[in-house]
């Protein structure tokens, strides 16, 4: 009977560390921020979230954008041309606690979401280590990797990861494959 209860516990000792060394290390804290406007980012957020064990934030604008496709599509336009950098609503006050910092946004006009520019340009990320990831309807990362690398000159800037938003609710396997090949997850 001991026998039998050793061996149980055993295996449950060996589930619990092969679920923890699919993330990294205690030592590297990961937050994942995102600016959300039609909620596909904010859906791709929590999946890279719930595979990395890290906490997350919602990047929020002051004044809202608008819910009309075209004109929030007009008002990004008019915002990156003359890098415009919204207010935000709120600040995260234990930043330099993270060591990996997941971006998110969607695709406007080829970059990053003018809210995910304002934050970007509001923390010291020195010697962070970012990670974009974009939702979009077709344009992939456009260049907002390269866009982030001038924002962040003194981060390192993984490899980015693009969904379609029409497939972002099945994408769960995509993340994991990206967070493995980057090294977040084993």
């Amino acid at each position: 009977m001991k026998a039998k209860h050793l061996f149980v516990l055993i295996i449950m000792m060996t589930t619990i560390f092969d679920i923890q060394s699919q993330t990294l290390p205690a030592s590297k804290k990961i937050l994942v921020v995102y600016f959300s406007h039609s909620g596909n980012t904010r859906v791709l957020a929590q999946q890279i979230r719930d595979a990395t064990g890290g906490s997350i934030y919602e990047i929020q604008t002051v004044k809202d954008y608008p819910a009309d496709y075209q004109t929030v599509v007009d008002q990004a336009k008019r915002e990156i041309n003359s890098n415009y950098k919204p207010v935000l609503k709120t600040k995260i006050r234990n930043i330099e606690s993270f060591d990996v910092i997941f971006i998110g946004s969607p695709n406007w006009w080829s970059t990053i979401a003018p809210p995910v520019a304002t934050f970007l340009t509001e923390y010291n990320l020195e010697g962070k280590t970012l990670v974009p990831f974009m939702t979009h309807g077709g344009g992939g990362m456009g260049h907002s990797v390269s866009d982030i690398k001038k924002l962040c000159p003194t981060s390192t800037v993984l490899e980015g990861l693009p969904i379609n938003g029409r497939l972002v609710r099945r994408a769960e396997d995509d993340v994991t494959h990206w967070l493995r090949e980057i090294k977040m997850i084993k």
